[in-house]
């Protein structure tokens, strides 16, 4: 059958020590499922879940959040430099904790039994002839990836650059680093690295290099002081110190940098400035920075981004994150009023972070270079280091003219989201759902509702879409991606859809910006269907009523308007706790925007119904779930959780996307008992995310873990060039909220780490028993590439498997659990 969804494709093989956990309750919370339970409530009952939809008289659904985690890890050294990549991985051995990768993919041959994932069932429309109506989330028109071109055109509409550049060689640039070291330094000397690589450089007499540190409990140096904040400045090959004592003071606070500003900028005039934000980044909702010395004082904000640039006096060429997450859209035009580019990534990013030495080199060189080829080497240098040392991580970064993007892009974003909100009032709010689900997606596990726009706009597919996209993609002058990262243009933007509570907040963010409101407008309506379509379903956060079989009250048929309408009109004079994360403290853009007939009339006749969740036989005798044409285009993804009955109750082993599919639209289950396994060795895989297409995909999973003792998830990668899947690098979990901030990735696991694999346990009471270690201690024996991942089998107890079906209002229903 031609044209298949895109899946992962399993590697069967046969022998490993099937499941068994070890030892004693771990007493850390869930690491499947941590949306479904809170870490302070560690033994969640049946009888009181947790709630995320609202619940209807007339039938309620089993809803679960497919969560996944980031994290971050990283270097270990401050010695010695380098002029080339291999500086990542060779400056001092002694002291390295990273490896480099040369090969990906296992090569194991075995039985291969190969699946259907799908990361929307607009696929499934598009594939099968079945179903062959096509799809409203195709596509309107083609558009090629802007990956690896330098753009050098300036639209006609930008304004003026505010910095001047002298020609000859003889101009004089002062680049300030504001680098909050924070956990990224005290765990893994991440800061130290990239001090080392700006000590490698040649600096010339025209380049002022000046660092701020802080926001480190133990810098890994013997140089830079963990109790009070410093600036230095790299000189001939040294790290000088500027100024001490300058006191304990919180970096995400905006005062610390805009003093930071004014100094540097007082003391070494010059006639170019930039400004390279290092430590994490949480995008538009999270913002810079996490200071772990001053942990409650949070992140900086966008709204203090734009303060601390403001007070710090100072026109920039151009602002740099070395962080994640912070090519955003909102990001660009609140700094686009202090600066002329700005450089950032679009994804997190990987633990190596930039890579300095040939960039500032480079610069040295030539300090009238145009900032555009600044810009491209340094996202060459990045990119090229990363696929180097870190294969498998995904890696963007874009640089944007801050000068066109804006001229041009509010009045493009105002039409589309104008276009946008006509769409969603008019009964098409499906086709933006598709959309919106279908679109790239950044640090998907956290759930930031962080997309690329360009990609959203090009799947929406209107003529307003298109003049966005195209007035993105010209502002967007160079952009680079790793090979597993698609539909990655260079920009993204907050739109909610797997959480609504953030829509409040951002809405008060924009106002602070001074963004157009015609967006803000655009995501209330579309958050407020969203809500509306999760009342009107209902749902739980528990998986334990499918696993027990206590799913009778999924109900027998779907609600009429008058019946919705009566639920959302009580829903809106509750206290909105219904809905999880909702409250009546962030919840005005309900007020704002539903429209309740309008909502329950679009609802009743957009249902998904989970009545219809049933295991009937295939015509070859599988088991198997049928489901109608128009109840598939109800259903936007399909995954499958499995448990296994180790004789004293339920180890969880995860969530996969190796789903079949048959031509007459049959869902067919999983009956080979057998389970992802690394080394030989059964682990709990959770899928996170699914990109591309049949012929060029990247399927990335997490496994959660600890490594060297501490709570670690290895990322697994199945791609188009890797069926066969690889370990592609590890990430650590923030297990207490520490921060809004995602963490940097991880670099790779080196020989003699430690791994020992977690999952999570549900006793026969119908209880979350706790979390617990999952088969032996593993010790890596050698590079990442040499370790295989296959299916195999998981024992000889019963094994039970139930499915997620996700809606177009982002609900999640589960079918009843089958049992092999």
């Amino acid at each position: 059958m031609a044209d298949k969804p895109i899946g992962r494709k399993k590697n069967v093989g046969t022998g490993g020590s099937g499941v068994h956990r070890r030892g004693k309750a771990l007493g850390t919370g869930p690491v499947g499922n941590p949306d479904g339970y809170s870490s302070s409530n560690k033994n969640p009952g049946v009888g009181t879940p947790q709630r995320s939809g609202g619940r209807s008289p007339l039938f309620m659904i089993i809803v679960i959040l497919i969560l996944v985690l980031g994290g971050g890890g990283g270097l270990t050294s401050f010695l010695g430099g380098g002029d080339s990549y291999t500086t990542e991985e060779t400056a001092q051995p002694e002291f390295s904790n990273t490896t480099s990768q040369t090969t990906t993919g296992s090569g194991v041959s075995s039985t291969s039994s190969t699946g259907s994932a799908l990361s929307t069932l607009s696929q499934l429309f598009g594939g099968y002839s079945a179903y062959s109506g096509g799809s409203s989330s195709s596509a309107a028109w083609s558009e090629p990836a802007n990956t690896g071109k330098l753009n050098t055109a300036v639209d006609e509409n930008a304004r003026p650059k505010r910095t001047t550049i002298l020609g000859d060689g003889e101009d004089v640039i002062t680049i300030m680093v504001y680098m909050c070291g924070a956990d990224l330094e005290s765990r893994s000397a991440m800061a130290t690295k990239d001090i080392q690589e700006m000590m490698a450089a040649s600096l010339g007499e025209n380049i002022n290099l000046i660092i701020y540190t802080g926001g480190a409990r133990q810098w890994q140096n013997n140089v830079i002081s963990s109790s009070t904040n410093q600036i230095y400045q790299v000189k001939n090959g040294k790290l000088s110190l500027l100024q001490d004592n300058i006191g304990n003071l919180p970096m995400t606070k905006p005062s610390t940098l805009s003093s930071f500003i004014k100094w540097a900028a007082g003391n070494f005039p010059a006639n170019r400035y930039d400004l390279i934000f290092w430590n994490h980044g949480g995008g538009s909702t999270g913002g810079y920075g996490y200071d772990e010395k001053f942990a409650s004082a949070g992140s900086m904000s966008l709204s203090g981004i734009n303060t601390a640039l403001k007070d710090g006096g100072v026109t920039f060429d151009f602002v740099g994150f070395d962080t994640c997450l912070m090519a955003t859209v909102e990001n660009a035009l609140v700094v686009s009023n202090y600066a002329d580019y700005l450089v950032a990534s679009e994804e997190t990013e990987p633990g190596i972070g930039w890579y300095y030495t040939n960039w500032l080199t480079k610069l040295s060189q030539n300090t009238s270079m145009d900032t555009l080829s600044i810009g491209k080497n340094i996202i060459d240098d990045f990119t090229n280091a990363c696929a180097q040392n870190c294969p498998g991580q995904k890696t963007t970064l874009s640089i944007i003219d801050l000068a066109e993007l804006s001229q041009t892009v509010p009045k493009e974003l105002a039409d589309f989201s104008k276009d946008t909100t006509e769409k969603i009032k008019g009964n098409e709010y499906g086709e933006v759902s598709t959309a919106r689900s279908s679109s790239r997606e950044f640090a998907a596990s956290s759930k930031i509702d962080q997309i690329d726009l360009v990609d959203f706009a090009i799947r929406m597919g209107t003529d307003e879409s298109k003049e966005l996209a195209e007035t993105l993609k010209s502002a967007i002058k160079y952009n680079r991606t790793s090979t597993n990262m698609t539909n990655a243009y260079g920009l993204s933007i907050y739109f909610p859809y797997k959480k609504t509570s953030k829509v409040d907040s951002m809405v008060s963010t924009y106002d602070a910006i001074g963004m157009d409101d015609e967006y803000a407008k655009c995501i209330q309506n579309f958050a407020s269907m969203e809500v509306a379509g999760q009342v009107a379903s209902g749902g739980t956060s528990s998986p334990v009523p499918s696993l027990f079989g206590e799913l009778s009250s999924q109900g027998s048929g779907s609600a009429s308007a008058e019946m919705i309408t009566q639920l959302l009109t009580t829903f809106l004079s509750s206290d909105f706790s219904s809905i999880d994360g909702l409250t009546s403290g962030n919840t005005s853009f309900l007020g704002k925007s539903l429209d309740v007939e309008q909502a329950a009339g679009y609802i009743a006749s957009n249902q998904f119904d989970a009545s219809k969740l049933v295991w009937t036989k295939a015509s070859t005798g599988e088991d198997a779930i049928k489901l109608s044409k128009d109840q598939w285009q109800q259903v936007k993804d399909v995954t499958y959780k499995t448990f296994y009955d180790d004789g004293e109750g339920y180890v969880e082993l995860g969530c996969d996307n190796a789903i079949e599919i048959d031509d007459n639209g049959c869902l067919l289950a999983q009956s080979d008992k057998t389970w992802l396994s690394i080394d030989d060795q059964i682990v709990a895989y959770y899928v996170i995310d699914v990109q591309g297409t049949e012929d060029n995909y990247a399927i990335t999973g997490r496994v959660p873990c600890y490594l060297n003792g501490e709570r670690t998830n290895l990322i697994i990668v199945f791609d188009s060039e890797n069926e066969d899947g690889y370990v592609a690098g590890a990430c650590s979990d923030y297990q207490n909220g520490e921060t809004e901030t995602i963490a940097k990735n991880a670099t790779e696991l080196v020989e003699g780490d430690k791994i020992d694999f977690v999952c999570d346990f549900y006793s026969y009471d119908k209880t979350f028993n706790g979390a617990y270690l999952l088969g032996e201690e593993m010790t890596v024996t050698g590079p990442m590439s040499d370790m295989v991942i296959m299916n195999l089998p998981v024992g000889e107890g019963d094994v039970l498997e139930t499915y997620c079906f996700t809606d177009i209002f982002g609900q999640t229903y589960y079918s009843p659990t089958i049992k092999y």
